[in-house]
């Protein structure tokens, strides 16, 4: 974006503004001329657009320029210009100033782009002007376009009842939004597709509206929402009833199925959910653990135990428990060790399945350990568990709780629900009809009889310009990051695997019952998300696929893994996991930084020791891009092996960025370092050396010495070197004697076969070169092949003489002559 230039007329402050040193020779100075040029390999100059009109907005980067161009488009508009303004809160915004003919409002100009434009391209505000301002020498005047009406974006406010309730929900489920306009966009505003579950869940409660998953995504705003639930029916929200008192309860599925797995060896320690915390501060140990005490008292989960009654598993809950906080002092070079010596294995029989400890680094440092049973909890429980504990701590009361996890264990199990689950059933059932992929990934150790849960943890970032560049790939495909993240991981697998039929499994928080939120306990359910990464589908057409599956899997997301593994054709094998080896979560974690009296709260990482599976990929949105955990079971990697695995994944997720139409086969793993290796060191540059014969001549000479060795194998064709020599010697004479010389060239048109060979061979020794033509060319190609070529004698096969003589009839090429090779 530089010129040479002379400078302003009595302007001194202009020209400081407009004019650099040279970076290219001292003394002289270049003025800015604003405008964005790339340099082309050429050494041309490619002009892109003017700086000033590329903008980043919510991490999207945009050129008001295109967005100009759209408005334009549209019939009855004179002139547009976009430009990037900031709002009373400092947010960016886009703003549209544009001269219309008669009768075209904002909102008819608004909506004939947002079929054309993704959302995030479509400007906040739309201001008519009756001429647009202009500088002296005819340029738009951007400084002097006026700031649009009314603060943020253009507000909407609710005109109906629905509106108005729609509008609330919203704004409890999108946190940070103060209101919530009705053409306000609920992805624009940090909606996520898990939040879009939570929102389904909540206008199911509050609307007693059966709102499908994938609606969010097509009306995602209020206003279309409300007139897409107009149309829908209105079905009614059951409440979850507490259960009738009993000694003992059902099992919830997900309950079952842990009980079953804390049976087996090796898996002792694999379903705990550890956590541990730094306290600054002020520790009241007597508060701390009075505070512990009420969350036992408040929750059922606390106070159960596991039993077999008449060989049925069952939970029984007690009404008081003994729980002791552990307290030990420590040196700051025992706090890593001490950490992981906290998670040992429970006895489900004795609860309760909460274990709370402090080791004390000084009076005014120390950690907070805490380890339950998954049985009994999930990450969303732990979120609970803490934010409870902040309050009781501080002195606050809780609101108490209408029902506990027995009665949603006994509702699960239920005549009534177990129907309604019937229904989704079916969907999953055709997802998993046929045979079933069993993953083959190449492993470092053969894989162990029984499974085993060794594991480690590798962690890798990406920054937040990939991140955002991600997230917008996702946004103009009408898909969330979670669904690009997926899609690239199954490619990765089909990389590395060669399948084209793959199966992820991915947590889901199974709460979508608004009943439950407030609950400790195992809510989680996990979904087998099958899908086709097929090598010559395009990576854009696959994520559509991706969409569909995932929103489906959504929908159908209350049927329990359990369930369907009983269900469906798959084998039973103690080495792996039934249906998938490997598992993908996004997290969408808002990390906790908590304040107490006198005591500040902050995440202590301590590095998990146990993996469920042969490979999982975690990823967490932060504030500074994205964070990749790759878990990895060490009885089948190496380390460096999942480092290579998780750079491939990094890479192929850069290739994405660049070229998100390419074929999934065309998508490149290798990092560059390894394509250097591969060209380098794999294939050293070799000294040329003037070759010593033609090959034919050395070919002959090995005939002399090893006459009986066999030179060519194929099926049951053996040639030995002499028989070889001898038959391309004949078709050597043969072609000599049809003026095959030095320069000339032959076609050679065969099957893969010893044919193809002695032709080879025979071309060479009378002198010419070959060209070679597969059979399965289409006939245009294999003659513009000769003709273009100039070959004067064609080499075939007596099974393709129908083809050939078909290919050679209908043009009158140069050929003198056709041989058939098995003649």
């Amino acid at each position: 974006g530089v010129g040479v230039a002379r400078g302003y007329l009595n302007r001194p402050e202009l020209t400081e503004e407009k004019f650099v040193d040279s970076p290219f020779t001292a003394g002289e100075r270049l003025y800015r001329t604003g405008d964005l040029a790339k340099w082309m390999e050429d050494g041309n100059v490619d002009f892109i657009g003017r700086i000033d009109n590329q903008a980043k907005i919510r991490g999207y980067r945009i050129e008001t320029g295109e967005v100009e161009a759209e408005l334009l488009s549209v019939g009855g508009v004179k002139e547009a210009v976009v430009v990037v303004r900031e709002d009373q809160e400092g947010q960016k915004a886009l703003c549209a100033y544009y001269t219309v003919e008669e009768g075209l409002t904002a909102a008819d100009l608004k909506r004939a782009i947002s079929s054309e434009l993704p959302g995030y391209m479509i400007p906040s505000y739309f201001v008519e002007l009756k001429q647009l301002p202009l500088t002296p020498n005819g340029k738009i005047d951007r400084k002097a376009l006026p700031a649009p009406e009314g603060g943020g974006r253009e507000y909407v406010a609710p005109r109906t009842e629905l509106e108005a309730k729609l509008a609330a929900i919203w704004q409890e489920v999108l946190v940070r939004e103060k209101v919530v306009g009705v053409t306000d966009n609920f992805f624009d505003l940090g909606g996520h597709s898990l939040r879009a579950t939570t929102l389904v869940s909540k206008m199911h409660k509050e609307l007693g509206a059966q709102f499908p998953l994938r609606d969010v995504f097509r009306y995602s705003t209020v206003e279309e929402m409300a007139i897409a639930m107009k149309r829908l029916e209105i079905g009614s929200f059951m409440a979850i009833p507490a259960a009738e008192p009993s000694e003992y309860y059902p099992l919830s599925s997900a309950q079952k199925r842990l009980y079953i797995l804390n049976q087996l060896e090796g898996g002792e320690l694999s379903y705990n959910i550890p956590g541990a915390m730094l306290l600054e501060g002020q520790l009241d140990r007597q508060r701390f653990e009075e505070a512990f005490r009420g969350l036992v008292a408040r929750h059922e989960t606390l106070r159960t135990s596991f039993e077999m009654v008449e060989g049925e598993a069952v939970q029984r809950i007690y009404e008081e428990v003994t729980f002791q906080v552990e307290y030990v002092q420590i040196s700051g070079e025992q706090a890593e060790e001490t950490v992981r010596q906290f998670v040992r294995a429970f006895d489900l029989a004795k609860p309760p399945l909460l274990r709370v400890g402090i080791a004390e680094l000084a009076p005014d440092r120390h950690i907070l350990m805490f380890d339950t049973h998954h049985i009994v909890s999930d990450g969303v429980s732990m979120d609970v568990l803490i934010e409870e504990f902040v309050h009781l701590y501080s002195g606050e009361s809780l609101k108490p709780l209408r029902i506990q996890y027995k009665d949603y264990a006994v509702w699960q199990q239920s005549d009534e629900q177990k129907t309604q689950l019937a229904k989704q059933e079916a969907y999953w059932i055709d997802m998993f009809s046929g045979e079933l992929p069993v993953l083959e990934m190449p492993t470092d150790y053969p894989r162990p009889a029984m499974q085993s849960y060794e594991g480690r943890t590798l962690q890798l970032f990406m920054n937040i310009e990939k991140s955002e560049g991600l997230k917008r790939l996702a946004a103009e495909n009408g898909a969330t990051l979670y669904m690009v993240l997926l899609a690239a991981y199954n490619v990765l697998l089909h990389k590395y695997s060669g399948q084209e039929d793959v199966v992820v499994g991915t947590p889901i928080a199974g709460r979508n019952h608004s009943d439950v939120q407030p609950l400790i306990g195992m809510f989680v359910n996990t979904l087998a998300i099958r899908s086709y990464p097929v090598a010559g589908k395009t990576f854009l057409d696959y994520l559509k696929e991706i969409k569909e599956t995932t929103l489906g899997a959504f929908e159908h997301q209350n049927y329990p893994f359990e369930e369907l593994v009983d269900k469906v054709n798959v084998t039973r094998d103690l080495s792996r996991n039934p249906l998938f080896d490997t598992m993908f979560a996004l997290q969408n974690t808002e990390n906790l930084e908590i304040q107490l009296p006198g005591l500040h709260l902050s995440t202590y990482a301590s590095e998990e020791i146990v993996s469920k599976f042969d490979l999982s990929l975690d990823v967490t949105e932060i504030e500074e891009g994205l964070e990749y955990l790759f878990e990895y079971a060490t009885a089948l990697y190496k380390t460096e092996t999942v480092e290579k695995l998780a750079a491939h994944y990094l890479q192929l997720l850069e290739s994405l960025l660049c070229n998100p139409s390419a074929t999934i086969s065309e998508l490149d793993i290798l990092t560059a370092a390894e394509k250097e290796e591969i060209l380098g060191a794999f294939n050293p540059a070799q000294p040329e050396v003037a070759p010593v014969a033609a090959f034919h001549r050395l070919f002959e000479e090995q005939a002399e010495h090893t006459p009986e060795a066999e030179a060519v194998l194929y099926e049951n064709d053996r040639l030995t070197y002499a028989e070889l020599n001898e038959r391309a010697n004949r078709l050597a004479t043969t072609l000599r004697g049809s003026g095959i010389g030095r320069e000339t060239i032959v076609g050679i048109l065969a099957e893969r076969s010893v044919d193809l060979l002695v032709a080879v061979m025979a071309v060479w020794k009378a002198g010419g070169a070959y060209v070679p033509l597969d059979p399965d060319y289409p006939a245009d190609r294999v003659r513009f092949m000769l003709e273009d070529s100039g070959a004067k004698v064609l080499l075939t096969q007596t099974p393709l003489r129908e083809r050939a003589e078909a290919w050679l009839s209908e043009e009158e090429l140069a050929l003198a002559k056709v041989l058939y090779l098995d003649d």
